[in-house]
């Protein structure tokens, strides 16, 4: 590195020998925990047993990211910057991994990972290594708020963190492979949600090394005319850093580095000294450098460095092939160890003197810890929001409506840590109180004919789920709290991210050093029963089932029959920890059942027996009629109208399900009810039917040891549907009243010959009900309008 090469750039010569020794350090400690099982200083020549007998891990993408994590580390010191590092190439994790150990958060969290030769040791031995840490940037990673495992989340978790945090700088290098997801294509607009002047800054660093698993990457190919386009037709300043010289490349990216800082810096001073939020055009860098740069040149005379062949094990088999293992020896020494380690292992003073310190570290940095961060929310008294209900069904209510004047005041309370995030559907989903205290996030151009617009809004919505969940999760990742509420049918698009933050909440349980964090909080409306006018592709009530088969000890499913519920409901999810709670609830005028007090109790409780419905009088029933969900809960205690007014002698038992997980057993969810508790409430033997929410299946999965197991039969959506009316639509899936007392007819010994009128009755009822809709175009209104009996005596 000459003088001459210096003058290129900002760094001087010592800058530039100090920056790149950090880089070599680091470059060094990724491979060695990707192959060495022992040796970990060379202190003698690298033999077979030496090399871990299965070789995991990725190289290709780690060179890049330890060059951007060492050059972050400069502009942190150099500016006192507030920075959290976010790694798309997941796959990176040995190098953060490195970069952690460096900085010495790594030995603080774990000690026996000591800076020293016994600690790097057990650095190198503990990655992707029985009973040691995951290859990707796990949640063992100090720093990290994403893992990476599946791609295409990076930016949009950035993104999120950055909400509501003006002090904060998120870095966030996008692989160019993830680049091609939808989710990550989707995320290069999320600029358009952020305010400079109330928000932190988002630098995203596009590391272009041009290839994935087995193939060139898209945005690698393209004219570079065309990449810039691209970034810049998304309101970003791209800036190129392109090279294969290390020396050069530091060059080039320090002074990009410098640039992109200086012009976010000026970005935020301007929009804060003015109170402009209108969307600037943010910097970003484009980092086009090697796959695999600096690893092996050429394996076996088939080149390797700059390919698709870096991207993992670049020498897989270092234990049986001797060539190999002289050339990971090779490759090892050449990153000179014995300049970066003294005589006990630990990194010289040099590179020690060269992180940020304390809190300023990335990976020490709270915000990548955001339990530390996380304060309560304001909650006003949800009870101060009832509805009253002097008698069953009166008065009918929207029950989202209501929830909304609730969350309105939440919004109004915590005005730094609470947003609200859905795809467009914040008013369709009846929640349209929170536009009284804070518009739509908003930056971009807008016109006097749009509503609730503006760079100050605190209610996130796009037209992409992905977004909505990213933003959400990289929110509360970093401290702060939100609900998503969303269709239920298309709910099913953030799946696989559920299934990542579920993974997450499951192994930070595990981790001390953790802080929980607020739960995730699905409101999930519009949903299966209540989608007769848009159809059969808008009708799937699945997102449960998915939900249940992560653990236990992470998910929470809760079916509130009416407001008074829904309210109690989520004033208990917005003050949980390190769940996901999934709610369901009706937007439509709907019965509300409940007072609050007893709407309280009956949410304590998560199940239990209705007595004003039933008629079993403190005895043993004739049958139970059990629900979950709030149509469902109609046509329940419709059916026990029906059944109280034609069979007076049966005694029926009405139980309803809030919490769903009380159905399973004590030792298979914390929620759980023991097995005595349940065989009270629903009997060892008697009937029971059950009309439920979703798909039947689900609850036999959840109740398949109870004792009375054998007795239940469970109606739900059976994926019947079209455009129709709300009950030729539970009718189509036999979830109606009529067809709920033709099953306790059929299932209660000795009452089907006793009963055979009443069952003619219900058959033809159906038949007059659906050639009402049919002549009508509507619901026969005295089905419609069914209330429960004012002169009931319960």
């Amino acid at each position: 590195m000459t003088s001459t090469q210096a003058l290129q750039g900002p760094l001087t010569d010592d800058e530039l020998r100090r920056l790149d020794a950090y880089w070599r350090a680091a470059n060094y400690l990724t491979v060695g925990q990707i192959y060495l099982l022992d040796n970990p200083l060379l202190r003698e020549p690298l033999k077979p047993d030496h090399i871990k007998p299965r070789l995991l891990g990725h190289w290709g993408t780690s060179p890049g990211l330890n060059m951007i994590y060492a050059h972050t580390n400069r502009q942190i010191v150099n500016r006192d910057l507030n920075a959290i590092y976010i790694i798309g190439p997941g796959h990176g994790g040995p190098a953060i991994v490195a970069n952690t150990w460096l900085e010495g958060t790594y030995s603080e969290l774990y000690p026996s990972v000591s800076q020293d030769e016994a600690g790097m040791a057990r650095l190198f031995r503990q990655f992707s290594f029985p009973g040691g840490i995951p290859s990707h940037v796990a949640p063992e990673v100090p720093g990290s708020i994403h893992e990476g495992g599946e791609l295409g989340y990076s930016l949009m978790h950035a993104y999120g963190a950055a909400f509501d945090n003006p002090d904060l700088t998120v870095v966030c290098v996008v692989g160019d492979g993830e680049a091609e997801t939808g989710p990550l294509s989707a995320s290069w607009l999320s600029n358009v949600f952020l305010n400079p002047a109330r928000d932190g800054a988002v630098l995203p660093i596009l590391h272009l090394n041009g290839w994935k698993i087995a193939n060139p990457t898209v945005l690698d190919r393209i004219d570079e005319s065309d990449l810039m386009a691209l970034f810049t037709g998304s309101g970003y300043e791209p800036i190129m850093v392109s090279g294969d010289e290390p020396a050069l490349v530091h060059q080039s990216l320090a002074a990009a580095m410098d640039q992109a800082l200086d012009t976010i810096a000026a970005i935020q001073r301007h929009a804060r000294s003015t109170g402009d939020g209108t969307r600037p055009r943010w910097p970003m860098i484009i980092l086009r450098t090697p796959k695999g740069w600096t690893g092996p040149r050429e394996v076996d005379g088939i080149r390797v460095e700059g390919t698709y062949r870096s991207h993992q094990v670049p020498l897989p088999g270092t234990r049986e092939n001797p060539e190999h293992l002289a050339q990971l020896e090779r490759w090892l020494r050449s990153y000179k160890p014995e300049e970066l380690f003294d005589p006990i292992g630990a990194p010289v003073a040099e590179l020690t003197a060269m992180p940020p310190k304390g809190i300023r570290r990335m990976s020490g940095n709270p915000h990548a810890n955001g339990g530390e961060l996380l304060r309560d929310l304001v909650l006003p008294d949800y009870r101060d929001y009832a509805v009253e209900v002097h008698h069953p069904v009166h008065p009918t209510r929207e029950a989202c409506r209501v929830l909304g004047e609730w969350l309105r005041d939440v919004a109004r309370a915590n005005p730094d840590r609470f947003r609200l995030f859905g795809p467009d559907e914040v008013a369709s989903n009846r929640l349209g109180a929170a536009f009284e205290v804070s518009d739509r996030a908003f930056t971009a151009r807008t016109t006097e004919y749009d509503e609730f617009l503006s760079p100050d809004g605190r209610v996130m919505e796009v037209l992409s789920e992905h977004l909505c969940q990213g933003w959400l999760e990289g929110y509360l990742l970093t401290g702060r709290h939100g609900v998503f509420t969303s269709y239920e049918a298309f709910i099913h698009v953030v799946d696989s991210m559920l299934n990542q933050h579920a993974k997450w909440l499951k192994t930070t349980n595990e981790i001390p050093w953790r802080r929980p964090i607020a739960s995730l909080n699905y409101l999930l409306s519009s949903h299966v029963w209540r989608q007769d006018h848009n159809g059969f592709s808008h009708q799937d009530p699945g997102f449960i089932d998915h939900v249940v088969n992560k653990k236990s000890e992470v998910v929470r499913v809760y079916l509130p029959p009416d407001a008074n519920t829904l309210l109690s409901t989520m004033d208990h999810c917005l003050r949980s920890r390190q769940y996901v709670n999934v709610i369901v609830a009706g937007k439509q005028p709907a019965p509300n059942w409940l007072t609050m007090e007893q709407a309280a109790l009956h949410c304590r409780r998560g199940l239990g027996i209705w007595e004003w419905a039933s008629t079993d009088a403190g005895s043993e029933p004739d049958v139970v009629l059990a629900c979950a969900g709030d149509v469902p809960t109609l046509e329940t205690l419709a059916a026990a109208d029906l059944l109280r007014t034609h069979l007076p002698d049966l005694k029926v038992r009405v139980v309803n399900v809030v919490d769903l997980m009380r159905l399973q057993p004590e030792s298979e969810h914390p929620h759980g009810l023991s097995d005595q508790e349940f065989d009270t409430i629903f009997t060892t033997e008697q009937p029971i039917v059950f009309a439920y929410h979703g798909y039947p299946w689900l609850i036999h999965r959840l109740t398949y040891r109870r004792t009375n197991h054998d007795n239940l039969h469970v109606r739900g959506y059976k994926e019947e549907g079209t455009t129709t009316t709300p009950f030729d639509m539970v009718m189509l899936n036999d979830l109606d009243r009529f067809h709920l007392v033709i099953d306790v007819i059929d299932r209660v010994p000795g009452l089907g010959s006793r009963a055979a009128h009443l069952r003619q009755a219900m058959v033809d009822a159906r038949q007059q009900a659906r050639a009402y809709t049919r002549t009508h175009g509507e619901d026969d209104p005295k089905i419609a309008e069914w209330t429960w009996p004012m002169d009931d005596p319960s």
